[in-house]
């Protein structure tokens, strides 16, 4: 029987991860209290906010609200993304059993992705304000995260009022928790999908190395001169991969979206300063310096920043056309979700499904 084929070093990963985790901001411990306590409690408030706004109403004890560090943030997830690959991983060692390219990646191979993966969990680590967790492991239910140290870090670097700030974020994050908690089938399509495309991606492990080199390279260049650079993952597909690719991206846009939609919709009589709040957090998200810059090429993370915009603008049409419970249509069902060509052009969406 063949080695089962390991694509990530896991323990590397969070070992060599959470040794690079930056420290959090110097806050005083009653302060600190004081932010975890207002998080837990403006989650607990969002509930109902979102509820009213939306129409869409999740149980609170389908995911609880942990309020983590930054370290605590990076295993969640790389927990979770190991829940994600290894299926796909043993999948793959089935198609490509005794290759020379499978006993490669398991001794060696593994090893350096888990490093980077690593990498990459603590530079996020520094940047993610919340996350519902999508994929939890098996013991375990799906958790609303709120990383305490990125949002005093943001408050403080915007000069917003903190408790407008963080009710304004657990506005978003909540959001997400009631999309997949109202919507039955939501989660296991996209994990699905996620997947399938996953399990798409066979290259030689020569020729991944080769598209990694690459991609960092484009990455560096873009990041001297402040233009171009392509992402690895454009620089790994396939042109049907692509058309995989370009859907998720359509759904992702849909989410973060209407997420984005909600915490300003709830509006001044909730978040008094959300107008101030708003335009300072735009600012926030397009000012990187180059290495943040470098690194949002290089994993494709400007694509995340268009996606709030693309998809708040479908979300901000779609209400706008035919109401709040004629944009709810979008999670009757998987056909009923955006098209990469809708969320271009939300009308098209409107004609197809809505009307």
């Amino acid at each position: 029987m063949s080695e089962p084929l390991q694509l990530v070093d896991w323990d590397l990963a969070v070992s060599a991860g959470t040794r690079m985790v930056r420290p959090g901001p110097q806050i005083a411990r009653h302060e600190a209290r004081q932010a975890v306590l207002d998080l837990r409690r403006y989650a607990v408030e969002a509930r109902g906010h979102v509820r009213e706004y939306t129409g869409l109403d999740a149980p609170a004890k389908d995911a609880p609200v942990a309020v983590v560090d930054r370290t605590a943030w990076l295993r969640a997830n790389a927990a979770g993304f190991q829940v994600l690959i290894d299926p796909v991983a043993e999948r793959l060692s089935k198609r490509r059993p005794n290759s020379a390219g499978a006993t490669l990646v398991t001794s060696v191979g593994s090893r350096l992705t888990g490093l980077e993966v690593g990498v990459l969990l603590a530079w996020l680590s520094g940047k993610v304000l919340g996350q519902y967790e999508l994929l939890p492991t098996e013991a375990e239910r799906p958790r609303l995260l709120l990383v305490a140290p990125n949002v005093v870090e943001a408050e403080r670097a915007m000069h917003v009022k903190p408790d407008d700030f963080r009710l304004w974020v657990c506005l978003h994050e909540e959001t997400h928790r009631v999309q997949f908690g109202a919507v039955g089938w939501l989660r296991d399509h996209l994990v699905r999908e996620v997947s399938n495309l996953l399990e798409t991606f066979d290259p030689e492990p020569s020729e991944v190395l080769s598209r990694l080199r690459e991609a960092v390279g484009s990455a560096a260049a873009a990041a001297r001169t402040g233009t171009g650079g392509r992402s690895l993952l454009e620089l790994i597909q396939t042109p049907e991969q692509r058309a995989k690719v370009d859907q998720l991206t359509a759904v992702m846009s849909l989410l973060e979206g209407h997420a984005d939609f909600v915490m300003d919709g709830v509006g001044p009589d909730v978040v008094p300063t959300v107008a101030e709040i708003r335009e300072a957090f735009q600012a926030r998200r397009t000012q990187v310096g180059p290495v943040d810059g470098a690194l949002r090429r290089l994993l494709g993370l400007d694509a995340k920043l268009r996606q709030y915009r693309d998809g708040a603008a479908f979300v901000r049409h779609v209400v706008s056309a035919v109401g709040m419970s004629g944009f709810n249509r979008v999670w009757e069902s998987a056909e009923n979700l955006p098209k990469p060509a809708e969320i271009a052009n939300p009308a098209l969406w409107v004609a197809r499904v809505a009307t």
